[in-house]
């Protein structure tokens, strides 16, 4: 009778990391244990065969080595599969094609603002160029939660070892640490994939994703108009005219991809993982009690409360996201006065941009954050206000520094912030003139203030020259 222990199928070997999970669980093993609650308190895939394929990088990522807690050549890999299906290389006719409507677009926007043309050449992309030209930025903005997940993860893991295990181990807080890193990898990867299914362009989530780019995607350009009864042409170029009027907002305004990417970066810094939630979830599972596990792991372990100074963090970036879609959105449409379904077309994607997508709202469970302009309309007409009262070039003129842009108290009354910002430019232009005055001497020749004491300070009067003495001999 062999020694090793029962199996329901002897011919399969046992996973390396059901074995692992089973030490971690005192040996019990995960029978009664259901992988998709775990998914969904991680975020990841329910589906099976997705979940197997992750487990199975996971178990070659362990045999790597990183300089991060985060893997992100497996990250690429994840993104470029969950794009992949269906995803044709784009074709001479559709590069044509994209490139004219840019280039139409241009045209068209230059008499609606007094942001120049960028020069930047347009380019059609498949889901996958999409994946290689912004993960890069996806890796800076989600890069400090990432490490956070990566070293809570160690650290609970690490908790839980046995003292005779951690003492065979030896480096295994390393290896846990690589784990949960290649577990965020992983989601990103997923996220971004599923991301480049639904965009249509490289600015299409209102943020500069890929640097002094200008592109569109045919195939999501194509799958965006179904159900619209609009001709593709007249959605591709709408779409252009969207695109070219981000890239020269980003382009020409330099500050505004720092503010928005830093705003993002500050946000994702002070996520800090919930340490006690991750080891209450492993002293308590009982996998002889499933309703129990289902409902503590329905809890989400990987998703902190937000802080008091993240919600500030976050009012500030919706401002700032809604000020740049609502701009684009005016400026658009005043462009695309010669389409005839220009505004069905501007409704749709008002309506996209306000509710996202699922592979939107993947990514916000994946970082808690969700890139959306809930004020888009407010901001639209913030925007058609200030051309009314100011022109084209004096609304523009607010993007000249960032201490000039509304705030969301301003979106609350958008016809009045015309004149309060004319009120406190005048207000200012007073004290300017007056500290200039200041400085140039002009009030050293203003006359002393006369009072009943003045005669006094004017010095002495010559003698028999006072009223004192005269009408007196009468």
């Amino acid at each position: 009778m062999s020694s090793t222990p029962a199996n329901n199928d002897d011919d399969t070997p046992k996973d390396p990391l059901s074995e692992m999970l089973a030490n971690l669980m005192g040996g019990q093993g995960i029978e009664g244990f259901d992988p998709a609650e775990l998914a969904k308190a991680a975020g990841l895939p329910s589906d099976p065969n997705a979940l197997a394929q992750m487990f199975a990088q996971v178990q070659a990522m362990m045999n790597n080595s990183s300089d991060t807690p985060v893997n992100w050549d497996m990250a690429r890999d994840a993104a470029r599969k969950a794009a992949a299906g269906d995803d044709p290389s784009v074709s001479a006719v559709q590069s044509r094609e994209v490139d004219e409507a840019l280039r139409l677009a241009e045209m068209w926007l230059d008499p609606f603002t007094e942001l120049a043309a960028t020069g930047i050449i347009g380019r059609a992309w498949s889901r996958a160029e999409w994946v290689e030209e912004t993960l890069g930025t996806w890796q800076r903005l989600t890069e400090p939660v990432a490490n956070s997940i990566a070293f809570a993860i160690s650290g609970a893991m690490n908790e839980q070892l046995p003292e005779e295990m951690k003492s065979m181990m030896g480096g295994a807080a390393s290896m846990m640490q690589n784990i949960g890193g290649a577990l965020f990898g992983l989601q990103l990867g997923a996220a971004v994939g599923a991301l480049a299914k639904e965009v249509v362009g490289s600015t299409d989530i209102g943020i500069p994703l890929a640097d002094l780019q200008m592109a569109l995607l045919p195939a999501n350009v194509k799958a965006f108009g179904e159900g619209l009864e609009v001709p593709e042409q007249e959605i591709r170029l709408f779409l252009a005219l969207r695109e070219a009027a981000h890239a020269r907002l980003f382009v020409q305004v330099p500050w505004l991809r720092g503010h928005l990417l830093g705003t993002i970066e500050s946000y994702a810094r002070g996520i800090h993982i919930d340490m006690s939630r991750i080891e209450d979830l492993a002293h308590n599972l009982d996998p002889a009690n499933p309703e129990a596990m289902q409902a503590a792991l329905s809890e989400g372990v990987f998703m902190p409360a937000r802080t008091p100074e993240q919600d500030a963090a976050l009012a500030k970036l919706e401002t700032a996201l809604a000020l740049v879609e609502g701009w684009v959105d005016e400026v658009t449409f005043e462009a695309a006065a010669n389409l005839p379904s220009a505004a069905a077309i501007r409704e749709t994607i008002r309506r996209r941009r306000a509710t996202g997508g699922p592979a939107e709202h993947a990514f916000g469970s994946l970082v808690g954050l969700e890139l959306r302009p809930r004020r888009l309309r407010e901001a639209s007409a913030l925007w058609a206000s200030l051309k009314e009262q100011r022109g084209i070039a004096g609304r523009d003129a607010i993007w000249a520094h960032p201490d000039l842009l509304p705030t969301s108290a301003d979106l609350d009354d958008a016809a009045g912030f015309g004149a309060r910002r004319d009120a406190s430019e005048a207000s200012e232009s007073d004290v300017d003139a007056a500290l200039a005055k200041l400085l140039d001497g002009g009030f050293d020749d203003v006359p002393p203030a006369e009072g009943p004491d003045s005669g006094e300070a004017g010095g002495s009067e010559e003698p028999g020259t006072s009223g004192e003495g005269t009408g007196t001999d009468k």
